[in-house]
């Protein structure tokens, strides 16, 4: 599918959009849902490019080198609002979204839309999220609301009824693998090896490629989960106290362990499939010798629960140290 959009491996999602433009059927309000750094926020981003272009031939925007296509790809449009989490807490705040609602409702300064970008919305509390209800219920005539969140959980019912939802799936390995060597001149071998690390998220994957510190800190993030195995009570319950302090850390962190777990309740099956972590299958394997797949199975439970509650008002020590007592190996240490 040839489409100007510079969105890879969403093809169905552009075409859905690009056909409301052309139809003149725009809503209100969008929810994009999908994992972190599947490509969410690049399809916003576009969408505000494609709703605001300057392009006589509206079948060619966005076409990414007009004044509103280049502000809005840097993130400077003065029509383009951003909402911000809270930086001590994590949370989307009240605040924040009566500010952007505010802002959101003024006339637009250049552009044909106002459009607002509400990135993690499920960091919203039900209170946060009230506040939201009344401009999409009535949202003004040149106003754009797209929200972004992992999944439509932790977002109450009144505000998924008014939001068209997009649901944005894992991209196929061959996908980001082609995209990263025809796209960003990756040597193939490295982007076969990006693309599966990457567990679809292709976001992850382009970041990886222009930043190698991404998968150093990855290696550092499994090595910590390899040594904590190895641990006391005592010794898990430190880490725990470690990682409580940086809420927004957890986030990637976990998923991160998500999928190892997941890769090793797979080996521990004997299933022929190849693990996302596939560069550190000898220490999967070693690990998945020691143990049943109920416990890899316990452990990824434990994992998704603490990574599904983080949105909630948790203790995170608490909360860790009790997703650490499920974690397998206590016996032996």
């Amino acid at each position: 599918m040839s489409h100007s959009w510079p969105v890879y491996g969403h093809d169905w999602a552009v075409e859905h959009l690009r056909k409301a433009l052309a139809n003149g059927r725009v809503r209100h309000a969008y929810l994009i849902v999908g994992a972190e750094s599947v490509g969410k926020e690049t399809l916003a981003r576009a969408f505000a490019q494609a709703l605001n272009c300057a392009a006589p031939d509206e079948a060619a925007r966005p076409c990414g080198v007009c004044r509103a296509c280049k502000l809005i790809a840097a993130g400077s449009h003065p029509d383009l609002l951003y909402s911000e989490l809270d930086p001590s807490t994590g949370a989307l705040r009240i605040e924040e979204v009566r500010a952007i609602t505010g802002r959101l409702a003024l006339k637009p300064y250049e552009a044909r839309f106002r459009v607002a970008i509400f990135r993690d919305f499920d960091h919203a509390r039900p209170q946060a999220q009230d506040a939201l209800l009344k401009t999409l219920e009535e949202p003004p005539p040149h106003a754009i609301i797209i929200l972004l969140a992992p999944a439509t959980d932790a977002l109450l019912p009144t505000i998924i009824s008014r939001s068209q939802t997009i649901s944005l799936r894992a991209v196929p390995v061959e996908a980001i693998r082609d995209v990263l060597v025809e796209r960003r001149n990756a040597d193939r071998r490295q982007a076969d090896l990006l693309a599966r690390l990457s567990g679809g998220r292709i976001g992850w994957a382009i970041r990886a490629l222009d930043d190698p510190a991404l998968l150093e800190q990855r290696d550092q993030a499994l090595t910590m989960l390899d040594n904590l195995l190895a641990l006391n009570r005592a010794g898990r319950f430190e880490i725990a106290e470690d990682l409580s302090k940086d809420k927004l850390a957890l986030y990637p962190l976990l998923e991160l362990w998500q999928s190892y777990w997941r890769d090793m309740l797979m080996i521990a099956e004997g299933a022929a499939l190849t693990p996302a972590n596939k560069d550190r299958y000898a220490a999967l394997e070693r690990l998945a010798e020691t143990l049943s797949p109920e416990e890899a199975l316990t452990a990824l439970r434990a994992t998704r629960e603490t990574l599904q509650n983080l949105n909630t008002n948790l203790n995170l020590r608490l909360a860790l140290e009790v997703m650490f007592l499920n974690y397998p190996g206590l016996r032996r240490a």
